[in-house]
C-alpha cells in the first residue's frame, strides 16, 4: 500500500433510473441493492482496503447526504467528506477533490470511482487499480478503465482504442457517448472498443494541470481555495465556489479533449447498476427465472425482478418479463424491456405529484 494513494468515491448522485427504489433523500448508494449486508458505499470503500490508507478515502457527496455518510462509514473524519451544496455533475466534483488533495500531498496519486457500483472479481479490481496507479506515478497520463464488452448495450458509453501495442493500458481514439443499437453493434464486432467504466486514474498534478489547460474558469475558481482546504474556512468557499461552476462532466471537459488520454482495458465482473436490468443481471434468480426481494409468492410468472418490502405479502400471478418494485410510498410496475421509460415517470411524478414520491 501506498501512502500516496488516495480514493475518491462520487456520492452525490439520486439514480432516477432505479425509481422508486432510489430516491432524492435516499439514493441507491445508501441502499444495500444486493441483499449482502452491506451498502453499495460501503462495498465501494471496502474495494480500497488494500490500495489506499483509510485516511486517504474521499467521499464526494451532496450536503445532504453527510449525515448518511458518517452513519455508513463512521471512520470517516469530517475532513474526508466533501460536501457539494449543488450537484454540477463530475467535473467540479473531481476539481473539488483534486485540488484539496494536492495541497496536502504534492505526490498524490488518484483513482476516482462512482459508489454505486458492482465488482465481482475484487481481487483482479485491486490489481488493475494498483497497475494503473503505477503506471500513473511514473508518467503524466490520465487513465479511464475499459470494460470488456458482452452485448452490444446502449446505456454504456463506448471508447475506441489504439492497439499498437500488446500492453493493457493503451491510447485512446475516440469516446462515444451511449450509441444507438446499430451502432452499439458495429462497435462490438469491431473489437476496437470496450465501455467506460467511469473509473479515473491519474496523478493530482496531471488533473491539476489538464483543468487548468481544458476548463481555465474551473481552475480559476478552484485555485482560489488554496489556503482554504483543510480549514474551517473551506465549507464557506465552496459554497461559492459551485455557484460560479458550470455543468459538466469529466468526459466530456477534460478527457474527450485531451492528448495524453490512455485505456486500461480490465474484465473484473463490472456493472454500473444503472438500471433495474442491470439489477436483474447481476442477482440469483430461481428456477422460474425470476429476481425476487421480499415475500412474494408467484405463479405462473416468469424473467421478472420483484422487489418488495419484506413485511408485506405480495401475490403475482401471470408476469413475464416485468418489474415490479416498491419502496416507501410508491409501487411501480413496469415492463422489462421498457425501462428506459422510468426516467419519464419520475418527470411525470416531478410535475404532477407531491415531492416526496420523488
Amino acid at each position: 500500500m501506498d501512502i500516496n494513494n488516495y480514493a475518491v468515491i462520487m456520492a452525490g448522485g439520486i439514480g432516477s433510473r432505479f425509481w422508486p427504489f432510489s430516491r432524492t433523500k435516499y439514493p441507491k448508494q445508501f441502499h444495500d441493492v444486493l441483499g449482502t449486508g452491506k451498502t453499495l458505499i460501503q462495498q465501494t470503500v471496502e474495494r480500497f482496503k488494500n490500495i489506499c490508507p483509510n485516511e486517504n478515502i474521499i467521499i464526494v457527496t451532496n450536503k445532504d447526504y453527510v449525515g448518511l455518510v458518517k452513519e455508513q462509514l463512521p471512520f470517516l473524519k469530517d475532513h474526508q467528506i466533501l460536501a457539494e451544496p449543488i450537484g454540477r455533475n463530475t467535473a467540479p466534483c473531481l476539481a473539488y477533490a483534486a485540488y484539496k488533495i494536492i495541497q496536502k500531498d504534492k505526490n498524490a496519486n488518484i483513482v476516482v470511482a462512482p459508489s454505486d457500483h458492482i465488482i465481482l472479481q475484487e481481487k483482479e479490481f485491486e490489481n488493475v487499480i494498483v497497475e494503473a496507479l503505477q503506471a500513473t506515478e511514473q508518467a503524466d497520463i490520465l487513465i479511464t478503465l475499459g470494460m470488456k464488452p458482452t452485448r452490444p448495450d446502449t446505456g454504456y458509453g463506448y471508447i475506441q482504442y489504439i492497439d499498437e501495442k500488446k500492453l493493457r493500458i493503451k491510447k485512446v481514439k475516440t469516446f462515444t457517448e451511449k450509441p444507438a443499437l446499430d451502432l452499439a453493434i458495429k462497435f462490438i464486432e469491431s473489437g476496437e472498443f470496450v465501455w467506460n467504466a467511469g473509473i479515473f486514474v491519474f496523478n493530482a498534478q496531471t488533473i491539476v494541470d489538464s483543468i487548468k489547460q481544458h476548463l481555465p474558469e474551473m481552475d480559476e475558481v478552484f485555485t482560489e481555495g488554496n489556503g482554504l482546504y483543510w480549514t474551517d474556512k473551506e465549507n464557506d468557499f465552496i459554497t461559492k465556489a459551485y455557484s460560479l461552476c458550470q455543468n459538466v462532466s469529466i468526459d466530456y471537459g477534460i478527457m474527450e479533449k485531451s492528448e495524453n488520454v490512455y485505456v486500461m482495458l480490465a474484465d473484473f465482473g463490472w456493472s454500473d447498476l444503472g438500471t433495474w436490468k442491470s439489477l436483474f443481471e447481476n442477482m440469483p434468480k430461481n428456477e422460474d427465472g425470476n429476481v425476487i426481494d421480499g415475500n412474494v409468492l408467484t405463479y405462473d410468472s416468469k424473467d421478472s425482478i420483484i422487489k418488495t418490502p419484506k413485511d408485506k405479502l405480495v401475490v403475482i400471478e401471470g408476469l413475464e418479463g416485468f418489474i415490479v418494485a416498491e419502496f416507501d410510498d410508491v409501487l411501480m410496475i413496469c415492463r422489462k424491456e421498457n425501462e428506459q421509460r422510468v426516467k419519464d415517470f419520475v418527470s411525470d411524478v416531478k410535475a404532477t405529484q407531491d415531492k416526496r414520491f420523488v
